[in-house]
């Protein structure tokens, strides 16, 4: 029953991208993860991954062809743990078992595992939420400015120095801020309706975050680095 919903979330076509969103992330997080209850956290990876399709890649696909580098990276790390999941999902339907198994390998910092995957869409999530609350605060502000300063406080410590040439390029690509919300704006609706649904998102999406980096810090992969 559980799964079926979050398919008819993914298979919505007339609400907005932050409403589908608004909807999985109220599955994501079921228990709390800190040092008391780590056996018992639970982050579903099914709708953890829908809320990445309808935040980063349904809005960079609508964005354009100017997104494709962020789009591949996000789209990768999508599929590593889309794949796994949907070998067995009885089995990998826990992001937090998965981490688990992982550590226990002695593979979750190694190649392109799924610890590895979840690390980076959480941190893109991250940089969504920075901007989501930029842009509730001020529909009206500069977006080049509004995204460099989310970037700097979310991804940019993280990246190595071909990954920041690599969005620093893409980044001074996105469009302006009037454009943008034309973009996550639902059909028929108007800019009233969007903020609130982007206030909803960001106090689900907050607290949400802030579970699962507790979650990456415990297996320690909250310093993972790119190149």
């Amino acid at each position: 029953m559980k799964r079926k919903r979050v398919e008819e979330i993914e298979k919505e076509k007339e609400g907005s991208e932050i409403r589908c969103a608004i909807e999985a992330l109220s599955m994501v997080v079921k228990f709390k993860a800190d040092d008391h209850s780590r056996s018992t956290a639970h982050i579903a990876t099914k709708p953890f991954l829908c809320v990445c399709r309808n935040l980063l890649l349904h809005v960079l696909d609508k964005i354009g062809s100017s997104m494709t580098v962020l789009r591949q990276d996000i789209h990768q790390n999508i599929q590593i743990l889309e794949k796994l999941h949907d070998s067995d999902p009885s089995v990998h339907s826990n992001m937090v078992e998965i981490l688990k198994k992982e550590a226990i390998e002695g593979i979750a910092k190694k190649g392109s595992s799924c610890s590895k995957a979840f690390v980076w869409l959480t941190r893109s999530l991250d940089f969504s939420l920075a901007l989501l609350q930029q842009l509730v605060e001020d529909f009206e502000k500069n977006m080049e400015r509004a995204v460099e300063e989310s970037y700097t406080i979310t991804l940019k410590p993280w990246h190595g120095w071909i990954s920041k040439a690599a969005y620093k390029v893409a980044l001074k690509l996105v469009p302006d801020t009037r454009s943008l919300i034309t973009i996550l704006m639902a059909k028929d609706k108007n800019c009233d309706t969007l903020k609130k649904e982007m206030q909803a998102l960001i106090s689900l999406l907050e607290p949400a975050l802030q579970e699962i980096h507790n979650l990456l810090e415990m297996y320690g992969l909250d310093r993972l680095k790119s190149i």
